[in-house]
């Protein structure tokens, strides 16, 4: 799956990839996801995108090759690989921050570890949306596990499992506490779940897709459909209602840049959409702004000496923010790409067949790769209740 430009992405034959570095590997893709940061991609980050550029960063596969350097992976062994690229052994990685790994920083542009399928701030490293990917780092990145159960099963590891726990543990919920999680796609829904296994008391989940809110419902999270107010000053007043005047303990916001609303930022990304390259990549890394609206929307929603936690993406260089409010109400605020390592073995130990977490059916739609180009605009547009979507090679 390469990018060619703004909502223009396609299906198309390159280079296997190949053993480039004794620490590399070669994996053979047998399932691969649809992330909402893919979206970022194909609408608001294309300044910083190259046409060709093979997106993805979901995989689950099975070990085709390794290179001399990589002693713990065998071909054959069945695989879930993380997001990022990071050594495992640097400073960083061993204090539990491999998204900052000293060894694989992308320096250039002052950025922390590659991504894959990502922009060049993150390395433009081949991504996972293939049916073969070429993994550094790989003495350290892949996670095994076993044979027998679906992909569905452990596929999520690659991300939407250590974004979703890394959210709700910088969150600091107290136990029996209350959170409110703004946006039910993947991460905000998964991170709702991820809040009652880790023990909240009371979980809030705000969106205005009805798929998605009835997905949440259904787990027993306290719902809030932005449709049913006039303003997000309503919806913030409704949780405080049901919080005894406070407002929640912590707040996620796993929407980000996209946000709804913020429309004076909506239409500054969509100029440096249209710019071109030579003048759009420049003007967003020093000028770029995000759409605000949930952030605002969680800094006034927490109660005083609560948590905000960021899962969305966010990418703007000059945002304005209230921080006023943010010293007065004595806010924490956590947030960073989720160090996929630091969770995951955390994480496994839900992975099992009474499955807590409903990983299984937390799937909504599963297409072959040649059919990607019509998932992202159903995704793009939340069509067809389209809340996640797997790709098979």
């Amino acid at each position: 799956m390469t990018w060619q430009g703004k909502r223009d992405v396609r299906v198309e034959t390159v280079p296997d990839p190949k053993i480039q570095e004794p620490t590399d590997a070669i994996i053979r893709i047998t399932s691969t996801g649809l992330c909402g940061s893919d979206l970022h991609l194909y609408e608001v980050l294309t300044p910083f995108m190259t046409p060709g550029d093979i997106l993805g960063h979901e995989p689950i596969g099975i070990v085709e090759e390794v290179g001399a350097g990589v002693p713990d992976l065998q071909v054959g062994d069945r695989v879930v690989v993380p997001f990022q690229i990071a050594c495992g052994n640097c400073w960083m990685c061993l204090t539990g921050l491999p998204t900052q790994c000293d060894t694989t920083q992308v320096h250039t542009h002052g950025m922390g570890a590659p991504l894959f399928g990502y922009t060049r701030l993150y390395g433009s490293v081949p991504g996972a949306q293939a049916e073969y990917l070429r993994v550094p780092q790989a003495q350290y990145g892949p996670i095994k596990v076993p044979e027998g159960p679906s992909d569905d099963r452990f596929v999520y590891l690659s991300d939407v499992l250590p974004t979703a726990w890394q959210a709700v543990a910088y969150a600091d919920v107290p136990q029996g506490g209350s959170i409110a999680v703004l946006g039910l796609g993947p991460i905000g829904d998964m991170a709702c779940r991820v809040a009652q296994v880790r023990g909240a008391g009371r979980v809030f989940g705000v969106d205005l897709v009805p798929e998605r809110l009835r997905r949440a419902r259904a787990r027993g999270v306290e719902t809030f459909d932005l449709r049913s107010f006039d303003d997000e000053k309503e919806l913030v007043a409704a949780i405080r209602d049901v919080t005894d005047g406070r407002g929640p303990d912590a707040v996620i916001d796993a929407v980000g840049t996209e946000a709804h609303g913020s429309a004076a930022a909506r239409m500054v990304q969509n100029a440096a959409t249209v710019l071109p390259r030579k003048l759009s990549g420049p003007l967003a890394e020093r000028f770029s702004v995000d759409r605000l609206a949930a952030l605002y929307t969680a800094i006034d929603l927490v109660r005083r000496g609560g948590t905000i936690s960021l899962s969305g993406i966010y990418g703007g260089t000059a945002d304005p923010l209230p921080l006023l409010t943010l010293f007065d109400k004595q806010i924490q605020l956590r947030m960073g790409q989720a160090n996929v390592r630091r969770w995951s073995d955390d994480i496994i130990p839900y992975l099992t067949d009474e499955d807590p977490l409903g990983v299984e059916d937390f799937a909504t739609h599963r297409v072959p790769l040649s059919q990607a180009p019509h998932a992202y605009e159903m995704f793009q547009n939340k069509q067809d209740g389209a809340v996640k979507v797997l790709m098979q090679p």
